[in-house]
């Protein structure tokens, strides 16, 4: 048990570590080639102008920062992802017989498609932040279109998921399984897709990163707890990048997580969560609306703001996504970023005491 522990957590600290060495090489290059946008329009989730957003930036100390912060922060939390495992994986071929090769976590069974997933999130979204900012700040890649390719990715995986890894059912806390069959691959697809829109999460200096911190973190413990060492190796080394970033992001953000991080981040996350699921004898998918709960209320707030102002015509939040609503009301922003991590450590406390107990 003492290697298991050790696999997890040093893959962690030397994630974190990997991520403070590169900040400084990555923030320069963000700052050289001046990677934000020259010009910024807010538009709404229903496409209206966005009013109140404009207020409240007009009206706080971050005022002119869209056109002076960084994007593309999120390089530092998968570049580091990806430079622990090739460290660990050439330590292994190089030291066979030492620790280097116990930490190893690079396997077939459990991290190449969540890794794969990183790569391909990472990528999308790179390119996204890229034509956002070389485009005088229109949107990069159309949402059409990153719906499509996460569709598209989501649907190969699901099909993995389901045609060569027999997964056909969901679990239930206490009750045992939901049987889905083949429908397991748009049920997969659509969480997927609900995972990814809680990347607006990355509104507010330091918001997302410690809310991802806690969750990965959670999540490295629910794989742990049923014996996937490799997967909990992998969700504790992006909590660790994650806390390199944090790091950084913390008011004043000396750069932004963006699409390039959040993409990375959430379509990961959901395949690790699947994973945690009867693949692994868990309930992981159960487990998100516990451990991921703020991620849950950010879409459900932009759902319901749709929604409510379709039937009645009016905003049932002066602002969604519900972090933004919090400082329309009043909440300093470094306010709801740290209710929001102590509602997240809290969270994750709560999931993995129900990932052990069912």
């Amino acid at each position: 048990m003492e290697a298991e522990i050790l696999k997890i957590f040093i893959p962690t600290i030397l994630a974190f570590v990997i991520g403070i060495l590169i900040t400084p090489l990555v923030t320069f290059h963000l700052y050289k080639y001046k990677v934000w946008k020259k010009k910024v329009s807010k538009t709404t989730i229903d496409g209206r102008a966005a009013t109140e957003f404009e207020r409240l930036r007009s009206t706080d100390t971050r005022k002119g920062t869209e056109t002076r912060t960084p994007r593309m922060g999120g390089i530092v939390v998968w570049g580091s992802v990806f430079l622990t495992v090739c460290l660990l994986f050439v330590g292994k071929l190089f030291f066979p017989h030492t620790l280097l090769s116990d930490l190893d976590f690079f396997s077939r069974s459990q991290t190449w498609v969540p890794l794969a997933t990183l790569a391909f999130g990472a990528l999308v979204g790179f390119l996204n932040d890229y034509y956002d900012i070389s485009h005088e700040g229109e949107r990069g890649i159309s949402l059409r279109m990153r719906i499509l390719l996460i569709t598209f990715i989501a649907t190969a995986i699901g099909w993995w998921f389901y045609n060569k890894l027999d997964v056909v059912s969901v679990s239930v806390p206490f009750d045992g399984t939901f049987y889905l069959g083949i429908l397991i691959v748009p049920f997969f697809v659509l969480m997927t897709m609900a995972i990814y829109a809680s990347g607006v999460i990355d509104g507010i200096d330091g918001l997302s990163g410690g809310v991802f911190v806690s969750i990965f973190s959670a999540y490295a413990g629910v794989a742990f707890f049923q014996s996937q060492f490799d997967l909990a190796a992998l969700s504790g080394t992006i909590a660790g990048a994650t806390l390199a970033f944090l790091w950084f992001n913390i008011p004043p953000a000396r750069f932004w997580m963006t699409e390039t991080g959040t993409m990375a981040l959430t379509l990961t996350l959901s395949v690790i969560v699947f994973m945690t699921d009867t693949l692994g004898d868990g309930n992981g998918i159960t487990l998100l609306f516990i451990i991921g709960l703020p991620l849950v209320v950010t879409v459900l707030s932009n759902i319901l703001q749709v929604v409510w102002r379709r039937l009645y015509g009016k905003k049932l939040f002066r602002i969604a996504p519900l972090h933004h609503h919090f400082e329309a009301i009043g909440w300093p922003s470094h306010k709801v970023t740290m209710r929001y991590w102590v509602i997240s450590v809290i969270c994750a406390i709560s999931g993995l005491i129900l990932a052990a107990i069912a």
